[in-house]
C-alpha cells in the first residue's frame, strides 16, 4: 500500500475534475486511479468525492484531506529538491518578474552574461509595474523597488535608488525654481500614479519633514512617460535616480530643491519562502547581488 501514490491520484482527480483526465495526467489507467481513491476512502471510512454523471466535487471531509495531501506532497517534492540542490547544476525554466523601466535599463543588459554562465537555465522575464503574486502566477522570483510589505516572501537587498525632484533647465528658466515643497502647487507637475504615497509627495529638508499635495498636469503609470515630458520642458517630476541619473549627469535635467530630499527606495530580489532554494534560483540571486552590489546611480 503506497499512501503517497494514493494521495497523488486523489489530488490529480480533484485538479482534473475527472478520473479519465487524472489517469491521462498520471499516465496510468483509469481503473488504477479509481482503485487508489476507492481504497483510500475505504481505509479512512469517509467519502472524499461526490460523484455524478456530469461532475465530481469534494465533500467537506474531502476538502480537508485535499489540503493536507497537497501539503504532504509538496513537502516530499521539497525534500527531494533540497537534497538534489546541494549538488545539482542550475537548469530548467526560471520565471522572473521586474518593473518595466528598471528591467529595460538595468536588467536587460545583464541577461547575456547570465545566459553565458548558465547555459542550461532558460529565462522567462516578464516586465510589469504591478506587484505580481509570485505563487499564484507561477514566478520563481521578482525584483521589487520600494518598501516591502510584510509577507511570506524572502528578500535579498540588491541596491537602493533615491527619488529625485527634477525638471529641465528650460522649464525652470521659464517658470522659476521652487525653494520649498509648498511652492510645487504653483507648478506643472508630472506624476507617477503607482507611487505608494500617491500625489502627497514627501520630503525631508532644513525645516524637517514636509509633504505637499500636488495637482498633476500629467498623471501616468509609466516613469518613462514622465521623463519624456520633463525632457521636453513640460513640468517637474519625482522619479528614481536609476531612471534620471544619466540625464542629471548630462545636464538635460536639473535637481530641484536639492536641500529637500525625498524617499530612498530599496531594490530587492524576492522569492517564495522555502526550506531550500533551487540551484537556478540560487545562482540568479548571487548573480544579481554581484551585479548590483557596488552600483551607484549617477545623480
Amino acid at each position: 500500500m503506497d499512501k503517497f501514490l494514493e494521495m497523488k491520484a486523489f489530488v490529480a482527480v480533484v485538479d482534473a475534475g475527472s478520473f479519465v483526465k487524472a489517469a491521462d495526467a498520471l499516465e496510468v489507467s483509469k481503473a488504477a486511479v479509481s482503485r487508489h481513491v476507492a481504497e483510500m476512502e475505504s481505509r479512512l471510512g469517509v467519502r472524499l468525492l461526490h460523484r455524478t454523471t456530469r461532475k465530481l466535487s469534494l465533500t467537506p471531509e474531502g476538502e480537508v484531506f485535499d489540503a493536507r495531501c497537497r501539503e504532504l506532497l509538496g513537502g516530499l517534492d521539497e525534500a527531494e529538491a533540497e537534497v538534489s540542490s546541494h549538488s545539482g547544476e542550475a537548469s530548467g525554466l526560471l520565471r522572473l518578474n521586474a518593473p518595466i523601466s528598471f528591467g529595460v535599463l538595468h536588467l536587460a543588459p545583464l541577461w547575456p552574461a547570465f545566459m553565458a554562465q548558465h547555459p542550461k537555465v532558460m529565462l522567462d522575464v516578464t516586465l510589469a509595474d504591478r506587484v505580481v503574486d509570485l505563487v499564484e502566477e507561477g514566478f520563481d522570483m521578482a525584483v521589487r523597488i520600494g518598501r516591502l510589505p510584510a509577507s511570506s516572501l524572502v528578500s535579498r537587498p540588491l541596491t537602493s535608488t533615491r527619488l529625485v525632484l527634477c525638471a529641465s533647465p528650460d522649464y525652470l528658466r521659464r517658470r522659476g525654481s521652487p525653494g520649498h515643497p509648498s511652492e510645487l502647487a504653483a507648478h506643472d507637475v508630472l506624476t507617477y500614479s503607482l507611487f505608494s504615497m500617491g500625489e502627497q509627495w514627501e520630503f525631508t529638508g532644513p525645516e524637517g519633514a514636509a509633504s505637499v499635495k500636488v495637482t498633476p498636469r500629467l498623471r501616468t503609470n509609466s516613469g518613462d512617460t514622465c521623463r519624456a515630458a520633463a525632457l521636453h520642458h513640460q513640468g517637474i517630476m519625482l522619479q528614481p535616480s536609476f531612471l534620471v541619473g544619466a540625464d542629471l549627469q548630462a545636464g538635460k535635467l536639473v535637481e530641484v530643491m536639492p536641500a529637500w530630499r525625498s524617499v530612498e527606495l530599496a531594490v530587492s530580489v524576492v522569492y517564495p519562502t522555502r526550506k531550500f532554494v533551487s540551484p537556478k534560483v540560487r545562482v540568479m540571486i548571487e548573480f544579481l547581488v554581484n551585479a548590483f552590489g557596488m552600483r551607484a546611480w549617477p545623480e
